[in-house]
């Protein structure tokens, strides 16, 4: 019996241990996501003219000792979304998203079958829904994203990521991230810094994974929004999502997105397009040291290369105008080792 005994609690002390290492190996992993290796804070980087620049800024403003040295709450960095954090084509995400909300609404809107923008969606006429501009985009928006509650809202996109897949790398679009992005909010943050979005795309729309996928809340989101009111529904409090549009966040109403939202001129901001041109050019006339960074898509094997010519993302006046005001371009082909966090 004795020996029964002792065997049987031997076992339960072995899985016990076996447990509470297991328990603190997870805890491990979670703290290594959370946490920039301090050997190489930038191990999707190659060791290039950009993570050099980013390193040396941040180390500077971030030592006490420096003559640049800001404070931690001054220490704000934006950054946009599309293109920047995640991709951008062969379209906005969010548009594709508004594309099936539409053939999902459709069969409640028998005249969108003959009214552009709706009848280019139904044709599959890209080059008819680009013909439309950004008109023609708000109208797709303002008619797929209104008449439901925002909790409503917020559960359709969810639903909507988990099963739409990028047509190009058959991924959800929540992976379609780019690590090297991914690693720098991280390093950023580990210093002191806090992340922003600042993006064109809608704020409603990004809210519901941003702090899941980027580690950045919700609260700290700032995009385009329509307009939205408080009633009763069936004697329920809600916010009733309206057919008009409040805020468009991008070009110069990123400036004053920013200034509404944060209080504070940015220390740091990142882009890849001319949407990005006067949030870049604000943050980086202000006073003290200040750092600007335009991700140029150059590697069509992994990604995509695009820039002047572009319907999405287009990188024209920022591209000539990254030189005389010091922003730093990344060519992503030479200078990322990987692009998306499941790359080999």
């Amino acid at each position: 019996m004795r020996t029964r005994t002792t065997l049987a609690t031997a076992a339960m002390l072995a899985v016990a241990a076996l447990l509470g290492w297991l328990m603190a190996l997870g805890r491990t992993a979670a703290l290594a996501q959370d946490k920039p290796d301090a050997a190489d804070p930038l191990p999707s980087w190659n060791d290039g003219p950009s993570k050099k620049a980013i390193i040396e800024f941040v180390t500077k403003v971030t030592k006490e000792s420096s003559t640049v040295f800001v404070p931690r709450e001054e220490r704000i960095a934006t950054f946009d979304n599309d293109g920047t954090l995640w991709v951008e084509q062969p379209m906005y995400n969010q548009l594709a998203f508004a594309l099936d909300r539409v053939k999902v609404l459709a069969p409640q809107h028998p005249e969108w079958k003959e009214k552009q923008p709706f009848k280019a969606v139904f044709d599959g006429d890209l080059k008819g829904m680009v013909a439309a501009g950004q008109k023609g985009l708000v109208e797709l928006v303002k008619a797929t994203h209104a008449g439901i509650t925002t909790e409503e809202f917020e559960s359709i996109v969810k639903r909507w990521l988990a099963k739409a897949r990028h047509p190009r790398f058959q991924r959800p679009y929540t992976e379609c991230v780019y690590q090297p992005m991914l690693e720098l909010l991280m390093y950023l943050r580990a210093k002191g810094f806090k992340t922003y979005i600042v993006s064109g795309g809608g704020v409603e729309f990004m809210r519901p994974w941003t702090q899941k996928v980027y580690g950045v809340p919700p609260e700290q989101v700032i995009g385009s929004s329509i307009k939205v009111k408080y009633e009763l529904r069936d004697d329920k409090p809600v916010l009733a999502r309206l057919p008009e549009v409040d805020f468009i966040d991008d070009n110069a109403g990123k400036p004053v997105g920013i200034n509404k939202f944060v209080g504070r001129r940015p220390v740091m901001a990142f882009g890849n397009s001319d949407g990005d041109f006067e949030m870049l050019q604000w943050t980086t006339t202000g006073k003290g040291p200040r750092f600007g960074l335009i991700v140029h898509h150059t590697d069509g094997e992994r990604e995509y290369a695009y820039d002047r010519g572009s319907h999405f993302g287009r990188l024209d006046k920022a591209l000539d105008a990254a030189s005389r005001n010091g922003w730093v371009v990344v060519d992503m082909k030479k200078e990322w080792k990987r692009v998306f966090p499941l790359e080999k």
